[in-house]
């Protein structure tokens, strides 16, 4: 079984950047694809990013490409997401998601999940 833990979310004006962090506890973190994902108030949780068990490989939802940027550091068990040129539209509660196997863009995938954290973009 996994824990995750997000952390680094806040408030920061439009075109700012923050880095989310997920930590992780449990046994074989390096086998688990890692994924991001968000919620807006009255709206369904999308996809944001995925990284896989290495690192080797990342996927992206069009709306974070070229501002979004996961990675993963196995040795601390612990997946960034870092953000930038933020936007009002980018405003959610951000959660960290392992799932055990291939990375998905898919929530249903995965099998943990954190609380989540709150990130709100002025404008």
């Amino acid at each position: 079984q996994v824990q995750v833990v997000e952390s680094g979310g806040g408030l920061v004006q439009a075109g700012g950047s923050l880095r989310l962090s997920c930590a992780a506890s449990g046994r074989s973190f390096s086998s688990y694809a890692m994924g991001w994902f968000r919620q807006a108030p009255g709206k369904e949780r999308e996809f944001v990013a995925t990284i896989s068990w290495s690192g080797g490989t990342t996927y992206y939802a069009d709306s974070a490409k070229g501002r979004f940027t996961i990675s993963r550091d196995n040795a601390k068990n612990t997946v960034y997401l870092q953000m930038n040129s933020l936007e009002p539209e980018d405003t959610a509660v951000y959660y960290c998601a392992a799932a055990l196997g291939l990375l998905s863009s898919s929530s249903i995938e995965y099998d943990y999940w954190g609380q989540g954290t709150q990130v709100t973009v002025s404008s």
